[in-house]
């Protein structure tokens, strides 16, 4: 079975940093692309990163580029969204997503496994 458990979420001031973590069991992320989203209060849910199985190729939604870094270790299992410079807009929870495919992708249809999220939130 497979799970997705993410951490790291929680309270910060505008400006501050976090660093959520999405480890696995029951799949080896060496072979799948993995992506982070989020879903604010009354809003869809938004890809935020994804990085594909190598980790050469990274996408960024425009509005997290240059503030947040997505990077995987493989050894440990695991995928990390570094998020700095945060603002109050980014409050919402985080989901971890892995997909049975190798490249990257925007799309929550295109994933095959999710976590139940993290809590982010902003205060400003």
């Amino acid at each position: 079975q497979v799970q997705l458990v993410e951490s790291g979420g929680g309270l910060v001031q505008a400006g501050g940093s976090l660093r959520l973590s999405c480890a696995a069991s029951g799949l080896t992320f060496r072979s799948n692309a993995v992506g982070w989203f989020r879903q604010g209060p009354g809003k869809e849910r938004e890809v935020v990163a994804s990085i594909s199985w190598s980790g050469t190729i990274k996408y960024y939604a425009d509005f997290v580029k240059g503030r947040f870094t997505i990077s995987r270790d493989d050894a440990q299992n695991t995928v990390l969204l570094q998020m700095n410079s945060l603002r109050p807009e980014d409050t919402a929870v985080y989901f971890c997503a892995a997909r049975d495919a190798a490249g990257i992708a925007t799309m929550t249809n295109e994933y095959d496994y999710w976590g139940q999220g993290t809590q982010v939130t902003v205060s400003s």
